[in-house]
Formats: structure tokens, sequence, C-alpha cells
């Protein structure tokens, strides 16, 4: 208990899926945990369990694509809790389509959402975090993808957007550390986890169950990921433990990419 203690975080897309997940560890581990979606009702449903349960949580609606919509939230959450410690940049959605079948228009819509808002994001926090007197700094972590790393034929956009992410968090890290902002800038990068965006997938196929057999069957560990999973890895980067931790991809992955 206590890993985060006292730190004030953001999650964006943290209404259900890996920013749900996140958002309950990272308030059991002491943090005050801003939600941030358009899901509202799951928002607000998250962010009263949560307080239920005795931890510090409330639920905002953001675009994160929206650009002033970043700056009126960070500065409202600085206003109000003194200071922002921790941003999670996990919000993103999905087009299964490889690249003959991707429009323009979804191309974007992918893209908007998975890499520009984390461009967004990270730069509203850096804004902030920079100001910090915390010597043990900020962290921000993006939520990219072993999509980030390897390519899926189906996944023509997503495996763009996410690659982004995992380069454009390298050139932050760099930045923030060589201006001497005490900030750390890391992506982390999980392989097919079970979540309503990945059971979306599976759904596409026509058999959600033997999707699931099928993703067990890719990954050595021998099942897909649960969200979990991926929470306790972004809590080891936000958390005072990975002070010297920046620039670096975690991958998450049940060995996806190990063969």
């Amino acid at each position: 208990m206590g890993r985060v203690d006292g730190k004030i975080a953001l999650i964006t897309g943290g209404a259900r899926g890996l920013g749900e997940a996140t958002g309950r560890l990272m308030a059991k581990e002491g943090a005050t945990v801003i939600l941030t979606d358009i899901l509202d009702d799951d928002g607000k449903a998250l962010a009263a369990s949560i307080e239920e349960e005795g931890g510090k949580a409330e639920y905002i609606h953001q675009d994160v694509t929206i650009e002033d919509e970043w700056d009126t939230l960070v500065d409202d959450i600085v206003a109000r809790h003194g200071r922002l410690d921790i941003v999670v940049n996990n919000a993103g959605i999905v087009l299964d389509a490889n690249v003959e079948d991707t429009t323009l228009d979804g191309w974007r819509h992918v893209n908007a959402i998975n890499s520009e808002a984390v461009f967004l994001g990270t730069r509203a926090a850096i804004k902030a975090m920079k100001q910090n007197d915390d010597p043990k700094g900020g962290s921000i972590v993006n939520i990219s993808s072993v999509a980030g790393l390897v390519g899926i034929d189906n996944l023509a956009a997503y495996n763009a957007s996410k690659g982004a992410v995992r380069l454009f968090s390298k050139s932050a890290a760099l930045h923030v550390a060589q201006a001497g902002y005490n900030i750390r800038v890391n992506s982390v990068h999980p392989s097919y986890t079970w979540t309503p965006m990945v059971q979306h997938l599976g759904d596409n196929t026509g058999d959600r169950d033997a999707f699931y057999d099928a993703l067990g069957e890719a990954h050595p560990i021998g099942r897909p990921g649960v969200p979990m999973d991926i929470a306790y890895g972004v809590l080891y980067l936000a958390s005072d433990e990975s002070t010297w931790v920046t620039g670096s991809e975690l991958v998450i992955d049940g060995g996806f990419t190990a063969r």
C-alpha cells in the first residue's frame, strides 16, 4: 500500500478497460485519481465505486482531441489540488482494417485519439509538472501497444498511431530531461488484453469465444492479458520506484513479441 501515496494522477480513457484498472490500483495505492472519458455514466459510476472502497477519485468529461479542453482541465486540477504528479495518456480506439480497407476519415480519427491526444496530454502535463517542487519529479505514462513495435496486418491505422506514441515519448523524455524539468516520460506496450476494445475485435470475427482461445495460443504464456496486468506496470512507472527510468518502453505482452 502507498506506492503513489499523496500523488495527483490524471488518467484519460479512465471509465473502463485499462483506465479503470489503473484508476482502481492507483487509488488503492494512495493517489487522488482524476478519471476522464466521454463515457460519462461509466466514469461517474467508477469514481463513486472507488470512493466507496475508501479511495479518492473524481470523474470529468473530456474529449482528448480538443486542445482547449486540455488546458482547461489541467489548469483546474492544479488550481484545486496544487499540482499534478502523474498523467496516464490511456484513451484509445481501434479500427479493424487493413491498409486497403482503411478510409482517410478512419485513419484520421484513430490517429487523432491515439496519437495527437497523447501529444496534447504530454504537452499539457509538462506545463504543469515543471512547476512542481517534488524532488521525485513527475511521471507521464503513454499507453502504446505491441502494435507500436510490430506490424499487424488488419490494424493499419492503429499500428501507425501506436508507433507514433513510442517514438514521440522518447522525444519528449529527452526534452524534459535536458531541460532539467525532473519529469519522466515512458511508454507502455500491452499485447491483446481482454478489454471492451479487444472484445470488439473478437465480435468482428463472429465468434468471441474462439477469438479468445486464439489469443491464448498467440501468447507463449497461454492467455490474453487482463487489465490489471497492465495497471501494475503503469503503477511502477508512475511511482517513485522508477525515478531513473525515462524514454523507455515497458512491454507487457505475455511473450507475444519474444518470438
